[in-house]
Formats: structure tokens, sequence, C-alpha cells
């Protein structure tokens, strides 16, 4: 969704009062996991950044971010203690996805800025309460939608947009990994480890034994904090698909799966399909678990987004038009094309994650326009998040897009918001 003009001036003009196209730009990581450093990286390679305080609940990941940041870098064990620094500018919300709205709330109301991981929300309710707070406190919040940042997406919302490919009423969208039979595996409730703070990493999600796979790398695997593939990857696809087809919002969603043959500890579907109902044209979602072969058939010389074999292309998306099909992933494209309607194209590009964090800074600076903004951001989670709701119930689902409601299903509407755990519920707004 393209920002209303007032809400870009506001929101710009209020980065442009604070951080000046010269001036240093400090930095806070909130969660300083293998991908909150992967990303910081390419952030403070902006000119002028730098990550002056990191924070996390387990104090290992702490102090290796500490290191990571050099100087006199602070490291807390609770981000709040990081929000009351002054000189913190903006913060970078990469904790598991259950935290990432009131980390990036808290932010708000502490006056600095945000770059959110995607998914950007646990919660269709937290997604909107942050879109919100962005507005009421005057911040820019930023989705890490890094695909936006990638050419070749924007190459393609021009043919599709221009009917270059001819009529599209047809879009899929594929994650598929091959981890039978065992998955993520299993391991029994152990003991905490020394350094971490189990109940503010469980926050506002149920307060369970501590599981080592319920930490670090494998969380999402496990329906309290994560809705698993959909929300990993999907948001990424939804997020682009959006763009390049010019819409924002579905009318309706219906989706069917199950836990089918993965034998591990996690309580996430390891098959689904979800079918999107737009204006004019269906998407469908499919998940896999259990096989890598989303399509078949590559390009003698392409490189394909993920890959672990010779032949497999587990991640992307295709649009069908009526002059051809355009098969894209986030590191290129091609087209097949009807007969002689259209010609056959090969094009290679690149992973944007470098370029989306760097964009961050230069939007802070006033260099360039907002193109990632937290509304966008709700609205491709959103994507994902209807779709995990409607696996749930088991039944078609109809969306008020200006609600932000299901029509007459209460049962749907109950999984809009999470019950959170006290006392780490969302901040309300002041």
């Amino acid at each position: 969704m393209l920002m209303k003009r007032r809400t870009f001036l506001l929101t710009a003009a209020s980065a442009q009062r604070i951080l000046g196209a010269n001036d240093r730009i400090n930095v806070g990581l909130i969660g300083c996991g293998g991908r909150g450093r992967y990303v910081a990286g390419f952030i403070r390679q902006a000119p002028n950044t730098s990550y002056i305080a990191v924070a996390d609940v387990w104090r290992n990941n702490a102090d290796a971010a500490r290191i990571w940041a050099g100087g006199d870098a602070k490291s807390f064990s609770d981000f709040r203690k990081l929000l009351e620094m002054k000189d913190v500018d903006a913060v970078h919300v990469a904790t598991p996805d259950h935290w990432h709205a009131s980390a990036a709330i808290q932010a708000c109301q502490a006056g600095k800025h945000v770059f959110v991981e995607k998914p950007i929300s646990f919660s269709i309710h937290e997604g909107r309460a942050m879109v919100n707070a962005a507005r009421r406190y005057k911040r820019t919040v930023y989705a890490g939608t890094q695909q936006r940042s990638a050419p070749h997406f924007a190459e393609i919302a021009d043919i599709i947009q221009s009917g270059k490919l001819g009529k599209v009423h047809y879009v899929r969208v594929w994650n598929f990994i091959n981890m039978f039979p065992k998955g993520i595996g299993s391991a029994p409730d152990s003991p905490t480890p020394d350094g971490l703070d189990w109940d503010m990493y469980c926050g506002p999600a149920p307060l369970v034994p501590y599981n080592k796979l319920r930490h670090l790398g494998t969380y999402r695997w496990f329906s309290d904090y994560s809705h698993g593939y959909i929300t990993d990857y999907g948001t990424h696809r939804f997020d682009t698909i959006h763009q390049i087809m010019g819409v924002e919002r579905p009318t309706a969603v219906s989706a069917s799966g199950g836990k089918f043959a993965l034998t591990h500890i996690g309580d996430v579907p390891d098959t689904l399909q979800v079918t999107y109902e737009y204006p004019g044209f269906i998407m469908s979602y499919e998940a896999s678990n259990i096989a890598g072969h989303g399509l078949g058939g590559r390009t003698p010389g392409m490189k394909y987004y993920n890959t672990k074999g010779d032949i497999d292309r587990p991640n992307g998306m295709a649009f069908y038009g009526t002059n051809g099909v355009l098969f894209a992933d986030r590191v290129g494209y091609e087209i097949y094309p009807e007969a002689d309607r259209m010609e056959r194209v090969n094009k290679q590009s690149a992973d944007a994650t470098n370029a989306h964090g760097q964009a961050f800074i230069a939007v802070l600076r006033g260099e360039r326009k907002q193109f990632a903004d937290i509304e966008q951001g709700h609205r491709s989670t959103s994507i994902a998040l209807m779709g995990s709701i409607a696996y749930k119930t088991g039944r078609k689902l109809r969306w008020d897009a200006d609600k932000e409601e299901f029509i007459g299903d209460r049962d749907a509407n109950q999984l809009l918001a999470r019950v959170e755990r006290k006392p780490w519920g969302l901040p309300k707004l002041k």
C-alpha cells in the first residue's frame, strides 16, 4: 500500500529533525542471534552508522554481539534498558516473532525509529498496534521485507502491470524443503542455561519448561512463537505479490493442511495449502516440509534461491498470464511464452538484503522516500496470518479489510489477537 502523502511527509520530517545527512546514526540491536547480526552487518555499512548497544535475553548472544559491535558498545539482557539510552537514534528488532510488536512499540514510545524483521507481528491485532504507534509517535518504522529492494521485482511489476504478460488471473507461491522424517528432531525439557532469562524469552507466550529446540534457530516450529513457514517465508512472497500485482487486500481465504509426516517436536503443519481470493485473481500458497521440489526444471547457467540439489526449485512464485508464464524467486526470473506471444527471458539478479538494510539509513536521513513502511509490512504479514487462521478454523473466511476482521465468524475473529501472558502484553499507547 502506498503511503498517503501527509503520512509520508510527517514521518520523513520527523526523521530529518533528528538525523541530518552528515550526522552519525547510532543503532541498537534488540535480539542478537545469527539473523540479527547478519542484517546488522549490512545496515552498519551505511555511511556514519554504528551499533552502540545490543540487547538479548541470553547473555551469550549479548556478549557475542557486544564484541561484534566493537568500541564502547553496551550490552543488556533487558532491551528496555537499551531504549533508555538517549544517544540511540534507531533500533533494529531481530527477536523471535512473538516479541516483534512489543519491542517496536516500546521503541517508538522511547523516541526511536525502528527496523523490524519480518513477520512484523505474531498477530493481526499486534500489527495494527504497531502501525498506530508509528503514527502516534511520528516514528519511521521500516519492515525487513528486503525483496522490495530487489530491482528485478520492480521489473516484473512493470511487465505484469503493463499487460505484457497478458491477463493474469492465477498466481502461485511455494515454499518447499524436504525435512522427512525427523524434521528438527526432538529433545527433552531441561534446566534453563545460565545467563538466559527464560521468563522474558517466553514473554507474552505461555511459560513452559525450557527446551533447547524452542530457542534460537528452531523456535519457528512452535506455534507459541510463530506460525511456521507461512509467516517465515510466505510473508516475503506475499509482500512481493502485492508489489507486483498492485493490490493490498484479499477478500476471502481458505486453507487445508496438517502435520502428516514429520515426527519432530514442533507443532506447526508440515503441509499447508492456502487459497486467497483477490479482486480479479486467485493466489495459491503451498508449503511442504516433506518435499523439496516446488517446481521442476532449470535453465542452464541460471542460479535459483535456496536450492539443496542440482534440480530442485524449492522457493518461488509464478504468474500465469495469457501471453506466458513468469517464474520468479529472490535471485532472478524467467518468462516462458505461450507460442510466439512473447520472447523467452532469463534474468539473473541477487539477494537484496544488503541494499535493503542500507536503505533504512537513507530513509532516516531523508535521502529517499519510505518504501517499506510498517503499513505495508502489516498488510503483507496479515496475509500469512489470515492463512494460519483459516487453517485453524478449517473453513472459508471472508475478510473485511477496512475493519480488519472476518465477516460473521466469531471463532476466527478471536484468533486476530493472542491471549497475552501478564505482564508481557502490548504496551498501551499514551
